[in-house]
């Protein structure tokens, strides 16, 4: 009997799959995925059976692959990779050995690479967290956005649901000062757009839009935010020169 493929799609852009997840997509033949993935992947689908998972109970989608595996392998799209938020790990744990997990490009990692900028920058940020304000407030005792949300902190925030000027107002508490953030929206799929500003002029940026619009709705989970002073601080290159001539003198002494 074939296996369950959980790969890593990426925020969207297919261009972005792992050649080995692009091999094990061209071998399935059924694949599961959510909108719009079916839309991005649509070259890529063609003469697949194509599902949504969410149109299934969880024990009629077991019952349902255990059918389809006797016809061959079985790709389920993950959106970024499994890593973060991912709505298939109780599904993975009850497929066991059946189930196999293919790493992928995930949506923090696009996004820094679109905005060109290193989120854990040293001497400006030494740590990136990765939260959900959703989960934060679903899992009692957890810190809050504002005890996060702290100088040398690059935080990146998923599936936002608070409206843009309260999550601003938060975000405020927490640094205490003006700092860089980055609205990065449809990631991956058409219509990608990035607004870039501070803490003091994204509101008005922003303007009348709302890309959380709906609070807790879908559209949410297609925006993603980076905040902190990481995303807009200046290099100092000396470093590099630095380490060329620390490198040189070692090189001389050998010989």
């Amino acid at each position: 009997m074939s296996l369950v493929y959980f790969v890593g799609a990426g925020p969207g852009d297919p261009e972005l799959l792992t050649l080995k997840g692009a091999r094990l997509l061209a071998e399935s033949r059924t694949v599961y995925a959510f909108s719009p993935f079916d839309q991005t992947f649509a070259g890529l689908l063609a003469g697949k059976e194509f599902y949504n998972p969410y149109d299934y109970s969880f024990d009629g989608l077991l019952t349902q692959l255990h059918e389809q595996r006797q016809r061959g392998s079985v790709v389920f799209l993950v959106p970024g990779d499994l890593t973060f938020f991912s709505p298939f790990q109780a599904l993975i744990e009850h497929l066991g050995d059946a189930a196999q997990v293919v790493p992928g490009v995930s949506t923090v990692n696009a996004a820094s690479a679109l905005l060109k900028r290193t989120l854990n920058l040293s001497g400006t940020c030494s740590r990136t967290l990765i939260v959900s304000p959703r989960v934060l407030e679903e899992l009692p005792g957890s810190p809050s956005l504002e005890e996060l949300a702290a100088p040398g902190v690059t935080l990146a925030i998923y599936m936002n649901h608070l409206p843009l000027t309260e999550l601003v107002e938060r975000l405020r508490r927490g640094y205490g000062k003006n700092v860089a953030i980055s609205l990065v929206h449809r990631l991956g799929f058409s219509g990608e757009e990035v607004v870039n500003g501070t803490l003091d002029d994204i509101v008005s940026q922003c303007g009348d839009r709302d890309l959380f619009a709906g609070s807790g709705g879908r559209r949410s989970g297609l925006t993603l935010v980076l905040v902190g002073e990481a995303l807009s601080a200046a290099v100092d290159h000396g470093w590099w020169d630095r380490r060329y001539y620390r490198q040189q003198t070692q090189q001389e002494q050998q010989n």
